[in-house]
Protein backbone atom coordinates (compact mmCIF):
# COMPACT_ATOMS: atom_id res chain seq x y z
CA UNK A 1 0.00 0.00 0.00
CA UNK A 2 2.71 2.64 0.53
CA UNK A 3 4.29 1.32 -2.32
CA UNK A 4 1.00 2.39 -4.80
CA UNK A 5 0.81 6.11 -2.41
CA UNK A 6 4.79 6.73 -3.49
CA UNK A 7 3.97 5.82 -6.88
CA UNK A 8 0.70 7.45 -7.30
CA UNK A 9 2.83 10.96 -5.09
CA UNK A 10 5.74 10.48 -8.13
CA UNK A 11 3.24 9.86 -11.01
CA UNK A 12 1.24 12.72 -9.96
CA UNK A 13 4.06 15.09 -9.30
CA UNK A 14 5.34 14.12 -12.73
CA UNK A 15 1.88 14.88 -13.69
CA UNK A 16 1.97 18.04 -12.02
CA UNK A 17 5.10 19.62 -13.69
CA UNK A 18 3.72 18.56 -17.33
CA UNK A 19 0.38 20.04 -16.68
CA UNK A 20 2.03 23.35 -15.45
CA UNK A 21 4.49 23.04 -17.97
CA UNK A 22 2.00 22.44 -20.65
CA UNK A 23 -0.14 24.99 -19.57
CA UNK A 24 2.54 27.81 -19.21
CA UNK A 25 2.58 26.84 -23.27
CA UNK A 26 -1.07 26.33 -23.53
CA UNK A 27 -0.13 22.87 -25.61
CA UNK A 28 -2.69 22.30 -28.23
CA UNK A 29 -4.56 19.04 -27.09
CA UNK A 30 -5.32 17.31 -30.35
CA UNK A 31 -2.06 17.96 -31.15
CA UNK A 32 -0.59 14.94 -33.33
CA UNK A 33 3.10 13.08 -32.16
CA UNK A 34 4.70 13.60 -35.29
CA UNK A 35 3.90 15.31 -38.66
CA UNK A 36 5.37 15.61 -41.43
CA UNK A 37 5.56 18.72 -43.06
CA UNK A 38 4.05 19.33 -46.41
CA UNK A 39 4.97 22.40 -49.37
CA UNK A 40 2.91 25.04 -48.41
CA UNK A 41 3.71 24.98 -44.62
CA UNK A 42 4.13 27.82 -42.81
CA UNK A 43 5.73 27.77 -39.60
CA UNK A 44 2.96 29.38 -37.76
CA UNK A 45 0.32 26.51 -39.19
CA UNK A 46 2.68 23.92 -38.33
CA UNK A 47 3.03 25.62 -34.08
CA UNK A 48 -0.65 25.96 -34.35
CA UNK A 49 -0.67 22.16 -34.61
CA UNK A 50 1.10 21.70 -31.34
CA UNK A 51 0.45 24.73 -29.61
CA UNK A 52 -2.47 27.22 -29.03
CA UNK A 53 -0.36 30.05 -29.29
CA UNK A 54 1.34 29.70 -32.34
CA UNK A 55 3.38 32.79 -31.64
CA UNK A 56 5.09 30.88 -28.41
CA UNK A 57 6.93 28.26 -30.87
CA UNK A 58 10.68 29.11 -29.59
CA UNK A 59 9.73 28.22 -26.11
CA UNK A 60 8.46 24.51 -27.02
CA UNK A 61 11.45 24.14 -29.80
CA UNK A 62 14.31 25.51 -27.70
CA UNK A 63 14.03 22.23 -25.66
CA UNK A 64 15.53 20.45 -28.32
CA UNK A 65 19.15 21.67 -29.24
CA UNK A 66 18.54 19.65 -32.41
CA UNK A 67 16.48 21.94 -33.92
CA UNK A 68 19.15 24.73 -33.80
CA UNK A 69 16.75 27.23 -36.42
CA UNK A 70 13.61 26.25 -36.72
CA UNK A 71 13.22 28.62 -39.46
CA UNK A 72 15.03 26.51 -41.81
CA UNK A 73 12.59 23.13 -41.40
CA UNK A 74 11.86 21.82 -44.99
CA UNK A 75 8.86 19.77 -46.77
CA UNK A 76 9.32 16.41 -46.14
CA UNK A 77 10.96 16.67 -42.38
CA UNK A 78 9.01 14.87 -39.45
CA UNK A 79 8.49 16.42 -36.49
CA UNK A 80 7.60 14.56 -33.08
CA UNK A 81 6.41 15.80 -30.28
CA UNK A 82 7.23 14.50 -26.83
CA UNK A 83 7.06 15.30 -23.10
CA UNK A 84 11.02 14.89 -21.84
CA UNK A 85 12.04 15.60 -17.86
CA UNK A 86 8.51 17.23 -17.84
CA UNK A 87 9.12 19.38 -20.39
CA UNK A 88 7.08 19.48 -24.45
CA UNK A 89 9.46 19.57 -26.84
CA UNK A 90 9.68 18.17 -30.95
CA UNK A 91 12.58 16.46 -32.32
CA UNK A 92 13.23 16.16 -35.98
CA UNK A 93 14.18 14.13 -38.75
CA UNK A 94 14.73 14.64 -42.27
CA UNK A 95 13.34 12.82 -45.42
CA UNK A 96 14.00 8.97 -45.85
CA UNK A 97 15.72 9.54 -48.67
CA UNK A 98 18.71 11.75 -46.55
CA UNK A 99 18.64 9.01 -44.09
CA UNK A 100 19.78 6.24 -46.69
CA UNK A 101 21.88 8.35 -48.12
CA UNK A 102 23.78 9.74 -45.65
CA UNK A 103 26.07 12.52 -47.08
CA UNK A 104 26.50 16.64 -46.79
CA UNK A 105 23.10 17.92 -48.57
CA UNK A 106 22.45 21.86 -48.95
CA UNK A 107 18.80 23.21 -49.16
CA UNK A 108 18.44 26.02 -50.70
CA UNK A 109 17.20 28.71 -48.62
CA UNK A 110 13.73 29.64 -50.66
CA UNK A 111 12.75 26.38 -50.42
CA UNK A 112 12.59 26.50 -46.08
CA UNK A 113 9.09 26.54 -44.40
CA UNK A 114 8.50 30.31 -44.36
CA UNK A 115 6.84 31.73 -41.02
CA UNK A 116 3.54 33.64 -42.79
CA UNK A 117 2.80 33.46 -46.02
CA UNK A 118 4.55 35.88 -47.66
CA UNK A 119 2.62 36.03 -51.06
CA UNK A 120 0.33 37.30 -49.26
CA UNK A 121 1.61 40.44 -48.07
CA UNK A 122 4.29 41.18 -50.37
CA UNK A 123 2.61 43.08 -52.63
CA UNK A 124 1.64 45.74 -49.22
CA UNK A 125 5.68 46.06 -48.61
CA UNK A 126 7.53 48.66 -50.72
CA UNK A 127 4.76 51.24 -52.49
CA UNK A 128 3.37 53.77 -49.47
CA UNK A 129 0.18 52.72 -48.79
CA UNK A 130 -1.01 55.15 -45.42
CA UNK A 131 -0.01 58.50 -45.35
CA UNK A 132 -0.84 61.65 -43.08
CA UNK A 133 -2.13 64.53 -43.23
CA UNK A 134 0.53 66.51 -42.74
CA UNK A 135 2.24 64.08 -45.97
CA UNK A 136 -0.41 64.98 -48.49
CA UNK A 137 -0.47 68.58 -48.19
CA UNK A 138 3.60 68.66 -48.26
CA UNK A 139 4.13 66.09 -50.73
CA UNK A 140 5.24 67.06 -54.67
CA UNK A 141 2.86 67.00 -56.98
CA UNK A 142 2.05 66.48 -60.84
CA UNK A 143 1.35 70.29 -62.05
CA UNK A 144 1.45 69.25 -65.61
CA UNK A 145 2.53 66.97 -69.10
CA UNK A 146 5.42 66.90 -70.98
CA UNK A 147 3.91 67.11 -74.67
CA UNK A 148 0.01 68.13 -74.81
CA UNK A 149 -1.35 65.15 -73.02
CA UNK A 150 -4.30 64.91 -70.67
CA UNK A 151 -3.28 62.10 -68.64
CA UNK A 152 0.10 60.29 -68.90
CA UNK A 153 1.41 56.57 -68.46
CA UNK A 154 4.46 54.75 -68.82
CA UNK A 155 6.88 56.17 -71.08
CA UNK A 156 5.65 60.11 -70.77
CA UNK A 157 7.00 62.72 -69.00
CA UNK A 158 6.01 65.10 -66.10
CA UNK A 159 6.43 68.09 -64.44
CA UNK A 160 6.53 67.86 -60.48
CA UNK A 161 6.41 70.59 -57.77
CA UNK A 162 8.90 70.64 -56.36
CA UNK A 163 12.05 68.76 -56.10
CA UNK A 164 14.85 70.96 -55.37
CA UNK A 165 17.04 68.87 -52.79
CA UNK A 166 16.74 65.18 -54.10
CA UNK A 167 17.40 62.49 -51.21
CA UNK A 168 16.16 59.69 -54.08
CA UNK A 169 16.03 59.21 -57.74
CA UNK A 170 13.35 57.13 -57.84
CA UNK A 171 9.88 58.19 -56.74
CA UNK A 172 6.24 56.44 -56.52
CA UNK A 173 3.48 58.54 -57.53
CA UNK A 174 -0.04 57.99 -55.59
CA UNK A 175 -3.56 59.18 -55.13
CA UNK A 176 -5.35 60.19 -52.39
CA UNK A 177 -7.71 57.41 -50.98
CA UNK A 178 -10.74 57.05 -48.41
CA UNK A 179 -9.83 58.54 -44.52
CA UNK A 180 -8.82 55.85 -41.92
CA UNK A 181 -11.39 57.01 -38.98
CA UNK A 182 -10.82 55.92 -35.81
CA UNK A 183 -14.18 54.38 -34.37
CA UNK A 184 -13.40 55.60 -31.04
CA UNK A 185 -12.23 59.03 -30.84
CA UNK A 186 -13.44 59.73 -34.52
CA UNK A 187 -9.97 61.24 -35.32
CA UNK A 188 -8.74 61.11 -38.70
CA UNK A 189 -5.90 58.54 -38.24
CA UNK A 190 -4.08 59.07 -42.56
CA UNK A 191 -5.45 58.24 -45.77
CA UNK A 192 -5.00 55.67 -48.04
CA UNK A 193 -2.42 56.07 -50.53
CA UNK A 194 -3.17 54.26 -53.73
CA UNK A 195 -0.38 53.18 -56.02
CA UNK A 196 -0.44 55.10 -59.93
CA UNK A 197 3.12 54.29 -61.26
CA UNK A 198 6.69 54.77 -60.71
CA UNK A 199 8.74 57.30 -61.64
CA UNK A 200 12.61 58.60 -61.83
CA UNK A 201 14.20 61.66 -61.95
CA UNK A 202 15.42 63.47 -65.03
CA UNK A 203 16.14 67.11 -63.70
CA UNK A 204 14.95 68.88 -60.28
CA UNK A 205 13.41 71.80 -59.98
CA UNK A 206 10.79 73.61 -59.65
CA UNK A 207 9.03 72.26 -61.45
CA UNK A 208 11.50 69.10 -61.35
CA UNK A 209 11.14 66.97 -64.63
CA UNK A 210 10.15 62.91 -64.17
CA UNK A 211 9.69 59.81 -66.36
CA UNK A 212 7.53 57.50 -65.86
CA UNK A 213 8.87 53.91 -66.11
CA UNK A 214 5.77 51.76 -64.47
CA UNK A 215 1.99 52.57 -63.86
CA UNK A 216 -0.72 50.61 -63.14
CA UNK A 217 -3.34 53.53 -63.85
CA UNK A 218 -3.22 56.88 -65.89
CA UNK A 219 -1.88 59.48 -63.56
CA UNK A 220 -3.49 62.78 -63.40
CA UNK A 221 -2.50 66.56 -62.44
CA UNK A 222 -2.83 66.50 -58.56
CA UNK A 223 -0.82 63.42 -57.57
CA UNK A 224 1.29 63.43 -55.31
CA UNK A 225 4.69 61.71 -55.36
CA UNK A 226 7.10 60.90 -52.55
CA UNK A 227 10.38 58.51 -52.32
CA UNK A 228 10.40 54.59 -53.49
CA UNK A 229 11.15 52.07 -50.77
CA UNK A 230 14.06 50.12 -51.39
CA UNK A 231 13.43 47.36 -51.96
CA UNK A 232 11.41 44.45 -50.06
CA UNK A 233 11.19 44.98 -46.15
CA UNK A 234 12.38 41.76 -43.98
CA UNK A 235 9.96 38.54 -44.41
CA UNK A 236 11.68 36.86 -41.51
CA UNK A 237 9.41 37.76 -39.05
CA UNK A 238 9.16 37.06 -35.06
CA UNK A 239 5.36 37.46 -34.03
CA UNK A 240 5.17 37.87 -30.57
CA UNK A 241 2.90 39.48 -27.61
CA UNK A 242 2.81 43.31 -27.20
CA UNK A 243 3.98 44.28 -23.75
CA UNK A 244 1.20 46.19 -22.63
CA UNK A 245 -2.42 45.68 -22.91
CA UNK A 246 -3.38 47.35 -26.24
CA UNK A 247 -7.22 47.08 -27.32
CA UNK A 248 -8.01 48.32 -30.88
CA UNK A 249 -10.40 47.83 -33.96
CA UNK A 250 -10.37 46.54 -37.57
CA UNK A 251 -11.00 49.48 -39.63
CA UNK A 252 -10.97 48.78 -43.26
CA UNK A 253 -9.87 45.36 -45.19
CA UNK A 254 -7.76 45.65 -48.13
CA UNK A 255 -7.70 44.31 -52.00
CA UNK A 256 -11.22 44.69 -52.39
CA UNK A 257 -12.65 41.69 -50.10
CA UNK A 258 -16.14 41.69 -48.32
CA UNK A 259 -15.58 39.22 -46.09
CA UNK A 260 -12.72 38.86 -43.97
CA UNK A 261 -10.95 35.43 -43.49
CA UNK A 262 -7.63 33.74 -43.09
CA UNK A 263 -4.57 35.36 -44.90
CA UNK A 264 -7.18 38.55 -45.64
CA UNK A 265 -5.20 42.09 -45.06
CA UNK A 266 -6.89 44.20 -42.66
CA UNK A 267 -5.89 47.76 -40.84
CA UNK A 268 -6.11 48.08 -37.44
CA UNK A 269 -6.19 51.99 -35.55
CA UNK A 270 -3.24 51.87 -33.75
CA UNK A 271 0.04 52.49 -35.17
CA UNK A 272 3.95 53.52 -33.94
CA UNK A 273 2.25 56.05 -31.88
CA UNK A 274 0.95 53.49 -29.83
CA UNK A 275 3.41 51.31 -29.61
CA UNK A 276 2.83 48.54 -32.27
CA UNK A 277 5.64 46.87 -33.26
CA UNK A 278 6.54 44.71 -36.16
CA UNK A 279 5.24 41.11 -35.55
CA UNK A 280 3.13 41.98 -32.82
CA UNK A 281 -0.08 39.45 -32.41
CA UNK A 282 -3.43 40.37 -31.30
CA UNK A 283 -6.39 38.40 -30.72
CA UNK A 284 -9.81 39.46 -32.89
CA UNK A 285 -13.11 39.37 -31.23
CA UNK A 286 -16.50 39.54 -32.56
CA UNK A 287 -18.80 42.26 -31.43
CA UNK A 288 -21.38 40.41 -29.68
CA UNK A 289 -25.32 40.87 -31.37
CA UNK A 290 -27.78 42.66 -29.24
CA UNK A 291 -31.19 40.55 -28.18
CA UNK A 292 -34.52 41.27 -27.30
CA UNK A 293 -35.41 39.76 -23.64
CA UNK A 294 -39.21 39.22 -23.61
CA UNK A 295 -39.21 36.92 -21.02
CA UNK A 296 -37.62 37.93 -17.76
CA UNK A 297 -39.84 41.00 -17.59
CA UNK A 298 -43.47 40.89 -19.68
CA UNK A 299 -44.23 43.97 -19.26
CA UNK A 300 -40.64 45.44 -20.34
CA UNK A 301 -38.95 45.00 -22.80
CA UNK A 302 -35.15 45.01 -22.04
CA UNK A 303 -32.15 44.68 -24.79
CA UNK A 304 -28.90 42.91 -23.54
CA UNK A 305 -25.91 42.50 -25.43
CA UNK A 306 -24.05 39.33 -25.52
CA UNK A 307 -20.49 38.73 -25.14
CA UNK A 308 -17.98 39.32 -27.84
CA UNK A 309 -16.35 36.09 -28.97
CA UNK A 310 -13.01 35.21 -30.16
CA UNK A 311 -12.96 35.09 -33.74
CA UNK A 312 -9.30 34.51 -34.60
CA UNK A 313 -5.69 36.04 -34.23
CA UNK A 314 -3.58 38.59 -36.37
CA UNK A 315 -0.31 39.66 -36.61
CA UNK A 316 0.64 43.26 -37.72
CA UNK A 317 3.48 43.04 -40.42
CA UNK A 318 3.51 46.92 -41.16
CA UNK A 319 2.86 49.74 -39.05
CA UNK A 320 2.37 53.01 -39.93
CA UNK A 321 2.29 56.17 -37.61
CA UNK A 322 -1.36 55.70 -36.30
CA UNK A 323 -2.92 52.22 -38.02
CA UNK A 324 -1.05 49.31 -39.07
CA UNK A 325 -1.57 46.33 -41.85
CA UNK A 326 -2.32 43.22 -40.26
CA UNK A 327 -2.32 39.54 -41.49
CA UNK A 328 -4.92 37.45 -40.11
CA UNK A 329 -3.45 34.60 -39.27
CA UNK A 330 -6.72 32.71 -37.80
CA UNK A 331 -9.97 32.88 -38.60
CA UNK A 332 -12.74 30.33 -36.64
CA UNK A 333 -15.38 32.79 -37.18
CA UNK A 334 -17.02 35.50 -39.85
CA UNK A 335 -14.77 38.34 -39.16
CA UNK A 336 -15.93 42.23 -40.02
CA UNK A 337 -15.13 45.49 -40.27
CA UNK A 338 -14.97 47.54 -36.20
CA UNK A 339 -14.50 43.68 -34.58
CA UNK A 340 -12.05 44.41 -31.66
CA UNK A 341 -8.65 43.30 -31.38
CA UNK A 342 -6.81 42.94 -27.74
CA UNK A 343 -3.37 41.77 -26.25
CA UNK A 344 -3.68 38.11 -25.73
Amino acid sequence: MALRKIAGLILGLTLSVTVVWADSLKINPHHPDRYTVVKGDTLWDISAKFLKNPWEWPKLWKNNPQIKNPNLIYPGDVLYFSIVNGQPQLSLTRSSEDILQPEIRQYPLKNAIEMIPSDAIRQFLTSPKVVTKHELETAPYVIDFAGEHLLAGAGDRIYVRAITNPESLSYTIYRKGKAYISPSTHENLGYEALYIADATLESTGDPATLSIIKSDSEIRIGDRLMISAAGDLDLNYFPHVPKKAIQGAIISVLNGVSQIGQHNIVVIDKGLADGIETGHVFDIYRKGHTVIDRIGNPDKVSQVKLPDEIAGQLMVFRPFERVSYALVMEASAAIHVLDKIETP
